[in-house]
């Protein structure tokens, strides 16, 4: 499809700021970006959709344009919905630097319509035998049937399987059935593959990326047998196709989820009434009497928004209702309690790929009902804080899963941790450093015998007496007397601040 066909397309309002000669460029997909180096995914000749949140300044669009340029992107399509303005004049410039086709997609036109003009108009320009297939699948989305009637089509028209599954792993439409554990191995593949499709096995993976654009916030199409059995172009244009239910999935639930923000910032005000955090419950679907549990997430790293993708993703199989929402730094998801811890640390564990460098904690808790949701949201942020102090790249920790001083711990600001267990067990750790010695491994377990003489020595199969050494040594570079309990309780307390020096 040309460039300039695109930019004619009634009813999109697209206007072409960089690039006048360009309008003669083909291109071949549409790819929506979320990441600043989303060259991973490019084979060049796309067509690159952006918005303008995580562009804030010309240093972030030279960068990001230069490698869009290196890629051999056809254009890139600005949104400007997330700004509420025109695109900015340093992104024009970056573009005209580079050499870079740059249109404008308006406030009032959403990426998904973009793409589903795209495939639209693809499919007008195949032979007569492909826009029958391409109108029998269009059939089966305006049917009202949904996912399932798709991808039930596809597989007749392909002559084969067709399953899709969400990043997770999780069973969305198709069949036949796949075991949980061979689900699990696909979504693996996806989450780390360098290109799509790819091959696993006798089956073959496909993208269908919603309007995040977001690998781990994507379904991925199965297909069985053989490529050569089947059309790959049909197979690209079924992925596609389903990727635009996923954008309408993901557009209904903005509209969804408008309610969750206000309830939040209520419920981490500290004027919150019960009554009022009810009602707000039973007009987002939720009985007030019924128990809530909340979900508070981090992700240090990664592209903006990335959280609340993820967050809503790790939900998805949580039931109706689920509110997701982002309140300054934090996002947050409500859903019903109970909720399964095990299986949302599976779901993580399944996901850890997409993450990349960046990492991402999480915080369980339950309310049992309305009136204590703002308690509920607390103990959430102090699990998901508790879990950030965790190493590891994902970490899931539940409020009922952990003691009471960690959770009241986690809530103190990440700086002050470090400066107290910095300021009480320094030395220790200097002197460990220095002479190769285990002061602090000795220290830990004689805390965790509660100063027991004998237990300690068994546990490190030390002599008693190189014990009363070692723990002579600990007093005196840190000025802290272990008969006394308020003196272990400052070390006890300064360890727990201290993950990096191997405490627990």
């Amino acid at each position: 499809m040309r460039l300039g066909a695109l930019l004619d397309t009634p009813d999109l309002g697209l206007r072409l700021l960089v690039g006048a000669g360009a309008r003669d460029r083909e291109f071949g997909r549409v790819f929506q970006a979320t990441l600043k180096d989303p060259t991973r995914y490019l084979d060049g000749g796309e067509i690159v959709l952006c918005g303008l949140r995580w562009l804030p300044g010309p240093d972030d669009a030279d960068e990001f344009v230069a490698k869009l340029a290196a890629a051999e992107v056809a254009a890139l399509g600005a949104g400007t919905a997330e700004v509420g303005g025109p695109v900015p004049d340093y992104l024009v410039a970056a573009c005209e630097r580079a050499g870079l086709p740059l249109f404008e997609v308006p406030i009032s036109v959403s990426f998904a319509t973009v793409a589903e003009r795209v495939i639209l108009g693809l499919a007008a320009e195949r032979s007569a035998p492909a826009r029958d297939s391409h109108r029998r699948l269009v059939a089966a989305v305006t049917s009202g049937r949904g996912l399932s009637a798709l991808v039930e089509a596809g597989a007749e028209e392909l002559g084969t399987g067709c399953v899709v599954l969400s990043a997770t792993g999780r069973p969305l439409a198709g069949g036949p059935e796949i075991p949980a554990a061979r689900r699990t191995a696909l979504a693996r593949r996806f989450l780390r593959a360098e290109r799509l499709p790819c091959q696993d096995g006798p089956v073959t993976l496909l993208g269908a990326a919603g309007r995040s654009g977001h690998r781990v916030a994507s379904w991925f199409l199965v297909v069985d047998g053989d490529p050569s059995g089947w059309s790959a172009e049909l197979a690209q244009e079924l992925a596609a196709l389903i990727g635009l239910e996923r954008s309408r999935l993901e557009e209904a639930r903005l509209i969804e989820n408008r309610a969750a923000e206000p309830l939040l910032r209520l419920a981490l005000s500290d004027d919150a009434a019960p009554g009022e955090l009810g009602s707000r419950l039973a007009a987002s679907g939720f009985a007030p009497q019924d128990p809530v549990s909340t979900l508070a997430a981090e992700v240090r790293g990664g592209g903006p928004g990335l959280a609340q993708v993820l967050v809503e993703e790790l939900l998805a199989a949580a039931g109706a209702p689920v509110l997701v929402a982002t309140v300054g730094s934090e996002t947050f998801g409500l859903f019903p309690a109970p909720y399964d811890a095990e299986a949302l640390r599976e779901a993580v564990h399944t996901i850890e790929p997409a993450l990349g460098s960046a990492r991402l904690a999480l915080g369980l808790s339950r309310a049992p009902d309305a009136a204590g949701l703002r308690s509920g949201v607390q103990e959430a942020r102090h699990a998901r804080a508790l879990a950030a102090m965790s190493p590891g790249r994902a970490t899931v920790v539940s409020g009922d899963e952990v003691a009471s001083h960690l959770l009241l711990l986690a809530a103190v600001p990440e700086e002050l941790r470090r400066s107290f267990g910095e300021k009480v067990l320094g030395p220790v750790l200097a002197y460990d450093a220095a002479h190769g010695s285990e002061l602090m491994t000795t220290l830990k377990a004689f805390l965790e015998h509660s100063g027991s003489w004998t237990q300690t020595s068994a546990a490190l199969h030390l002599h008693v007496n190189t014990l009363r050494y070692r723990i002579t040594r600990i007093g005196e570079l840190t000025g802290r007397d272990l008969g006394r309990f308020a003196d272990r309780v400052d070390l006890y307390l300064a360890g727990c601040f201290t993950r990096n020096w191997g405490w627990s």
